[in-house]
This record gives structure tokens, C-alpha cells and sequence, in this order.
């Protein structure tokens, strides 16, 4: 039997619902929690590793993250941002191994050194660049950075076994890197979750509408897909954290906070290796520089993973365009959410970004031995017969309106809110998963501003995260602390 009544709903079995059920669970052992997940399983859809564009996004190595300024000067605002919230997720998964909460971290969350590689005089001038920006900052204390063949082949012998003696090379190496399981990290968590009497999963249940009624809370319509019934739950809170599915729910809210945002959804494959002896040949994650116009989710990379705790090589991703908003979504998802306020925005993006679509479409119609083609500048002595094609997951972008333009793409992660604090919802993608701890808790900060300002939380939330609120970026000796505490306690 279903609950009629729940202090907090949660859409969607994601990485993010699992994380703000947790720290819900912490600060307010007796609320009530019901998560609400349309499939068979939780983290099936982008927090599901094999589905995600990248893991354990710490801005070491993702060049996307570190713009060049019109001076030539490098902006490392965002690699910082990134950079900290990802140290928070550390410190936060920590906590939990602690508490048994993570039974097994290396289930979750494995050392996997982060490289910047690139070719050509210009590419490796940029890079050289970076690195000096980024090397005083204590986040990033420890980054190497060469231009030495021999140097270079000993980090990355299956990058550099083949190539050009000609090609000009630079590359960075951060130790510190990790590759994260978010899927496994999400089962493990919302299986900590249903220890609790307070908490609820229930599985191959929709959303299909919710309006608030005149005390506040929330009604939300929920259909039984199995049973084809549908049932009414009241919230005084809900959460909408289903990905792509959010945008529809976020629309359906009719919250005035909601007006005029867009979507538009972004396919990826991957190119996935199947002999374990090119696998254990490789140990890193190797990002290079995107394609004018490519998404952030888009950034090539040989990316060394383990999944349900088996090591796996990958190569990607490859973009490409569906009406899906989600990999098992429906292909109406892209006509359906068109409607007036959200029209100009779409219209003016399509305008604009010119570039991208171009991208799209070149990536749409690309050959397996074109995509072979893009792998082999990273790996030149690449064989067809080692490599499979994986389909990811689908990654809606973000469309804002804008008095100016009429509307932009917004990449990254964006948290939308009602103004009085009882609904929230994710929008975007990429870097959200890495830094799900920090969105999450500015969530509960925005949402519940009285409450979170109590003792008991400010206590709870100084025991989890220690060094919250601190700048991590300013304070050497902190940030190398914190590092090395989390690292311990992760087993990295």
C-alpha cells in the first residue's frame, strides 16, 4: 500500500535523489522519505557508469574546465569550483564508509591517475599555460606537467607506443585522480536508505502530475506500471531528480520559477574495448580538447574505468541527437515539452548555436571507422576487432530565456526552486554526479532556510563535513589534510 502522506518525495533513483535522501536521513532522522523510480531499478538511467560521460570529475584533467581568457591568460574559477565540490563528495562518502553506511569503498570509488594530453605546438602552449595557472593552487599541487616523449610514455604507454616522432606532444598527470562507480555508489547508498522504517523506495512507479494545494503541500499523481492504478500522495516537500525526466515534471509544477526553460537532448555512444590485455595495458583517464561547438559531456577521452569492480577501457563519447529526454524515454519527449513560453528560447538557441548543431550532425553521421579514426589520434596503434560500440545515456541541455537573445544553451548543472522553498528540481548535466554533495546541500540550505540554520544541523553538518563553507583553494595545509584524511578512509 502506498503512502498517502510524506514529509519529502523524491523523484527519480539517481545519484542525486539517493544523496539528498542521505543527508535528509542525517539532519532529520524522522522525516519521512519516498522515493518514486520509474524503472525496475534504481541508477539505470545517467548515474548508471556506463551511461555517464565522465567519473570522478575533480577538474584535473578536463580542459572545458580552465578557459583561455581573450589575453591568453588561463580563467580557473571553474576548475576551483569543481575542484572543491568534488573534495566535499570525498569527505562526504568518507563519512559514510565511517558510519558502514559504504560498506566496501573500493565497491565505489578507485585511485585512477587524471591526464591532460594533446598534439600540436599551439595545443601544448595552452597546456603549458594551464599548468602554471593551476600548479600554486593547493588543489592542484602535484600536477606534473611534459613535453618529454620518454616522460610521457611511462604515464601513457598505449597513447604514445606508435606515434610521431614529429607530432609535437604535451601532457599533466595528477596522481590524486579517481575513477567513481556512480551507480554502484547509488545502489549502495539507497540500500543504506531502506534500513531506515522512514524511508520508502517503490519501483516501476511514475510521476504523472503535481500541483500544490492551498496549505502548500504538494499533491502528486503516481501511476503503478505494473498495475496500472494510479494513486494520490501528498509532500511537503518534492524533489525532481530524474534527469531528463525533469523538465516535463518541472513544467507540470507550474511553478512561475519554471518559465521559459527549455530542453535539448544530447545521445552519446561510446567505443568500448573488449581485449583485457589492451585493458590492463592502460591505467588512466586521458582527456583531450573538444571539437568547436561539442557539448561539455563531449570531451574525448581513453578513459580507464572499473565497473561493479571490473576494470574497463573506454573510448568517447561520441554525440548524437534524439527526441528522447531520457535512454529509456520516449521519442515524444523533445515535442511535447515545446509550448509558448519555452518557444522563442528554442528557437533563438537553434538561432545561435549554429556550431553545435553542426557538431551534432557531423557526429550523427559518423562511420565506425571514423569513430576508430578519433580513437587512433589517442591510441595510434588501435585494432578494429578490439573495440565495440556501447550506447550511453541520454544528457538533456539546459535552455534559458534571455531578454537579449531570446534564449541560451546553459551547460553544467543548474538547480531550479519554487520561491517558497517546497519543491526543487535538476536540470543539465555534466559535472553534476562528482559534485552531488555540494548541490544537494545548497538544495536543503535554499529549501529549509530556518532549519538548516538550527543547532542540530549546524552540528550534524560540522561533524559530516568539517571544513564546510571553507575556501579549500586558499589554505595549503587544509586542503592536503582533508585530501589525505578522505584518502585514507576511501582506501585510495
Amino acid at each position: 500500500m502506498m503512502e498517502k502522506d510524506t514529509d519529502f518525495l523524491l523523484i527519480g533513483g539517481g545519484i542525486m535523489s539517493a544523496t539528498l535522501g542521505v543527508l535528509i536521513q542525517e539532519f532529520w532522522p524522522q522525516a519521512h522519505i519516498l522515493m518514486v523510480e520509474k524503472l525496475s531499478d534504481v541508477a539505470c538511467e545517467s548515474s548508471e557508469a556506463w551511461n555517464n560521460a565522465g567519473t570522478g570529475h575533480a577538474a584535473f584533467c578536463e580542459l572545458n574546465y580552465t578557459p583561455m581568457r581573450p589575453d591568453g591568460s588561463i580563467d580557473t574559477k571553474k576548475a576551483i569550483q569543481i575542484g572543491t565540490s568534488f573534495e566535499l563528495s570525498k569527505t562526504f562518502w568518507a563519512y559514510l564508509v565511517k558510519k558502514d553506511k559504504i560498506p566496501d569503498p573500493k565497491c565505489v570509488i578507485r585511485r585512477v591517475p587524471h591526464h591532460s594530453f594533446v598534439w600540436g605546438a599551439e595545443n601544448a602552449a595552452f597546456l603549458r599555460r594551464r599548468h602554471e595557472a593551476l600548479k600554486t593552487i593547493p588543489l592542484f599541487h602535484g600536477m606534473q606537467f611534459s613535453e618529454d616523449r620518454r616522460q610521457i610514455a611511462t604515464w601513457l604507454p598505449l597513447v604514445m607506443n606508435g606515434r610521431s616522432k614529429l607530432q609535437p606532444i604535451a601532457a599533466t598527470r595528477m596522481e590524486y585522480g579517481t575513477d567513481v562507480d556512480f551507480g554502484s555508489l547509488t545502489r549502495t547508498m539507497i540500500q543504506s536508505l531502506k534500513t531506515s522504517p522512514t524511508f520508502r523506495l517503490i519501483t516501476e512507479h511514475e510521476v504523472r502530475g503535481l500541483r500544490q494545494m492551498a496549505n502548500n503541500r504538494w499533491q502528486v499523481n503516481v501511476k503503478n506500471l505494473i498495475h496500472d492504478e494510479v494513486h494520490e500522495v501528498s509532500a511537503k516537500f518534492v524533489f525532481i531528480g530524474a534527469g531528463g525526466g525533469t523538465l516535463p515534471l518541472l513544467d507540470k509544477s507550474g511553478i512561475p520559477e519554471a518559465t521559459g526553460y527549455a530542453g535539448f537532448p544530447v545521445g552519446g555512444q561510446w567505443l568500448r574495448c573488449t581485449n583485457q590485455d589492451v585493458i590492463d595495458r592502460h591505467f588512466a583517464k586521458v582527456y583531450g580538447q573538444a571539437e568547436v561547438g561539442a557539448p561539455p559531456m563531449s570531451v574525448p577521452h581513453l578513459d580507464t574505468r572499473f565497473i561493479k569492480g571490473k576494470k574497463a577501457l573506454l573510448f568517447g563519447p561520441f554525440a548524437g541527437f534524439s527526441t528522447k529526454f531520457l535512454k529509456y524515454g520516449s521519442y515524444f519527449d523533445l515535442p511535447l515539452s515545446v509550448e509558448l513560453d519555452n518557444f522563442i528560447p528554442l528557437l533563438a538557441v537553434g538561432w545561435h548555436e549554429f556550431d553545435l548543431t553542426k557538431y551534432l550532425v557531423k557526429q550523427v553521421t559518423q562511420s565506425l571507422e571514423e569513430r576508430l579514426e578519433a580513437l587512433r589520434a589517442f591510441f595510434p596503434e588501435v585494432v578494429e576487432k578490439d573495440w565495440e560500440i556501447e550506447i550511453a545515456g541520454q544528457r538533456v541541455q539546459i535552455i534559458k530565456p534571455n531578454p537579449e537573445k531570446g534564449g541560451t544553451l546553459a551547460f553544467g548543472t543548474e538547480v531550479v526552486t519554487a520561491s517558497d522553498g517546497s519543491l526543487a528540481a535538476l536540470l543539465g548535466a555534466s559535472p553534476g554526479a562528482s559534485t552531488s554533495v555540494g548541490i544537494m546541500l545548497d538544495v536543503l540550505q535554499k529549501c529549509f532556510k530556518k532549519e538548516w540554520m538550527s543547532q542540530e544541523v549546524q552540528q550534524k553538518l560540522h561533524t559530516m563535513l568539517p571544513w564546510y563553507g571553507t575556501a579549500l583553494h586558499q589554505n595549503p595545509r587544509l586542503c592536503k589534510q582533508v585530501r589525505d584524511t578522505s584518502a585514507s578512509v576511501l582506501q585510495l
